[in-house]
């Protein structure tokens, strides 16, 4: 998915100079942006009070929407760099292409991880018919300077391990959680998973002391170390933490998100993840002139072009609140 405001702005994350080394518990509200003709996302990172949680660098959560009558998702082929998007579903499905010829429909609880490397570019539709209802996540994962060059891929994932406990399902899409590893490639200690909570559940999730983490609640109501959590908002927890309750007196489905704290100062500008605004700028030039992301065929529009970079510098930094 793509980040469509046409007035992008610069978010500069990264660096350890204000993680938070214990246990707190911040709640982040979301920002309402429009998604195509009838898709409203909920925008929970970059927030303006929290940039990142380990690598995770970017959250919208959507839905549920009625789009029988609509068009559903329609995002044009648009860039990325630097990152990896990770799709993942509650309801209904997103027909994903790119340009490394990838096509895939995406289907609820099943690993849509596309890595964009040095370059890549795709789009996503809602398929024609489609599913009355729409509901999911979009998340973005910045990549290590390490590894932010690779070539770029796309992996699809429709069958997921599972963590268990009574009243708990856990699916883990990236990264490991207690004793089950996703077969998502990660390149950086992170992880990523969906917990559907059956009503009357009071459980303890074990967690690493040394990861950050942040809970999005998807549906229904529960309780996040004791703190309530309705869909589209979400807690940031901070770090040192062996387990986190949870409490749901009603069905419920949240996403944890954590990882080691992201050591590197970045710039994300729109689509992209640089270290500088010269790459930042070769970016843009490169797409709007039509080379180095490649072509996405068979979406029926034209790509997305680029808005224009703001007229100060951009300097990559350290996390910021």
């Amino acid at each position: 998915m793509s980040n469509l405001d046409r007035e992008a702005v610069p978010s500069l994350c990264g660096g350890r100079g204000f993680v938070v080394t214990e246990p707190v518990r911040e709640l982040l509200s979301p920002r309402h942006v429009r998604l195509g003709e009838s898709t409203e996302v909920r925008r929970l990172l970059p927030n303006l009070g929290r940039r990142m949680v380990g690598a995770w660098c970017f959250v919208d959560h959507y839905g549920p929407d009625d789009i029988a009558d609509e068009p559903g998702m329609q995002v044009p082929p648009h860039p990325h760099m630097g990152l990896q998007t990770v799709s993942w579903l509650h309801e209904g499905e997103v027909l994903h292409r790119d340009s490394t010829g990838s096509l895939q429909t995406i289907r609820p609880r099943q690993l849509g991880l596309m890595t964009s490397g040095r370059a890549i570019s795709h789009s996503e539709e809602s398929p024609r018919p489609h599913a009355r209802l729409l509901h999911g996540a979009q998340l973005w994962v910045a990549l290590p300077d390490t590894h932010r060059h690779t070539d770029p891929h796309f992996e699809f994932h429709a069958e997921l391990p599972e963590v268990t406990a009574p009243g708990l399902r856990a699916t883990v899409l990236m990264g490991t959680l207690d004793t089950a590893t996703s077969p998502g490639t990660a390149y950086t200690p992170l992880v990523g998973a969906d917990l559907a909570l059956t009503g009357g559940t009071d459980v303890r999730v074990p967690v690493e002391r040394d990861f950050e983490y942040a809970v999005l609640a998807m549906s229904g109501e529960a309780h996040v170390d004791g703190v309530p959590l309705v869909p589209g908002s979400m807690l940031y927890l901070g770090c040192g933490r062996d387990e986190l309750p949870l409490r749901a007196d009603s069905d419920a489905g949240l996403m944890l998100l954590g990882g080691e704290p992201f050591e590197e100062e970045l710039i994300m500008f729109w689509n992209w993840i640089g270290r500088s605004q010269q790459e930042i700028e070769q970016a843009r030039r490169d797409w709007m002139e039509g080379s180095r992301f490649g072509e996405v065929e068979g979406y029926d529009g034209a790509p997305l072009p680029a808005p224009e970079l703001p007229a100060t510098p951009l300097k990559p930094r350290g996390r910021l609140r």
